[in-house]
């Protein structure tokens, strides 16, 4: 097997080898390089979710300069944090290539390229080709029975992956195919079914380190809270009303340190409390678009 590009690297029967310079097998290893989609072409507020369409409604419309300045704070996190961001390729057609999370996710034996639901996201794939043919980056497989999107794509721990799926976003029918190849290569696959109004499962669970994860409990299904509890990871409660300001989208840094939004003043106070480094830039005007820091974003390179 190649740790050079290719288009599609999994080993059918299994057993597929990890890749030796890139792969990630967890949420929160020790993050070393990180792929951030470009802020170029953000200039208005689309019709992606329930919150975005009543922003629209309300004639709300999107201050882009602020939204410019707070992703700069943003890429300065990664950088303080002793990160390697990658931009992907910026596009013109591509309003909402900031997500750089759901067209695609990594694995510990290359990309998997997502199948995006909305047509006006749906080419964001190109350009990650692109930057998987530039960094002689591999990839794992190609998704391909059904919408499914990076969002709810979560490597819980090693050998442990979390898929979630609402039906509106992801689909059934593709967290079913990627089920088959992790279960293929060995791995415990939890498939977590929600509802469409939570958009993506980083919405309601976010793991901060390899023993502890947000989680709106009011909102996770009781099976997927026993599953993590059954991994040996504590559960911190988040109320429900950070939902919607985007409160549990965040990035473990690994080695005790977590990336989240400055309106999470309440999981932020937790993890000081528990002896947790918190990065919490100002991130409304970029929320305001529909995502969160998790969104933007999809680790390369974790140890």
């Amino acid at each position: 097997m190649t740790d050079y590009f290719t288009m599609r690297r999994r080993n059918r029967s299994g057993a597929t080898p990890p890749l030796a310079n890139w792969g990630v097998s967890s949420e929160t290893g020790i993050l070393r390089d990180v792929l951030v989609g470009p802020v170029d072409n953000l200039q208005r507020i689309l019709p992606t979710n329930s919150m975005n369409r009543k922003l629209i409604a309300q004639g709300i419309e999107l201050d882009v300069e602020r939204a410019r300045s707070q992703y700069r704070d943003v890429i300065s996190c990664f950088e303080d944090a002793g990160v390697r961001v990658f931009i992907t390729p910026p596009d013109e057609d591509l309003p909402l290539q900031i997500w750089g999370r759901d067209g695609s996710f990594m694995t510990p034996w290359g990309m998997i390229i997502g199948q995006m639901a909305q047509w006006w996201r749906r080419g964001e794939y190109g350009p990650v080709l692109d930057f998987c043919f530039e960094q002689g980056l591999p990839v794992y497989e190609k998704v391909t029975a059904g919408a499914y999107e990076g969002g709810d794509f979560m490597i819980v721990k090693p050998g442990h992956l979390l898929l979630g799926y609402s039906g509106q976003r992801s689909q059934k029918e593709g967290a079913e195919q990627i089920r088959r190849w992790f279960e293929g290569e060995g791995w415990d696959v939890c498939l977590y079914e929600f509802d469409p109004f939570f958009v993506h499962a980083d919405c309601t669970i976010g793991m901060l380190t390899d023993s502890l994860a947000a989680v709106c409990t009011d909102v996770v299904t009781p099976e997927v809270q026993q599953w993590l509890r059954g991994l040996g990871i504590e559960l911190l409660d988040v109320p429900f009303r950070y939902i919607g300001s985007l409160g549990i989208n965040v990035v473990s840094l690994g080695a005790d340190r977590v990336l989240l939004p400055r309106q999470s003043d309440f999981l932020a106070d937790r993890c000081r409390g528990l002896g947790l480094e918190v990065y919490d830039p100002e991130v409304s005007a970029i929320t305001m678009v529909g995502g969160g820091i998790h969104c933007m974003c999809q680790p390369l390179r974790r140890d």
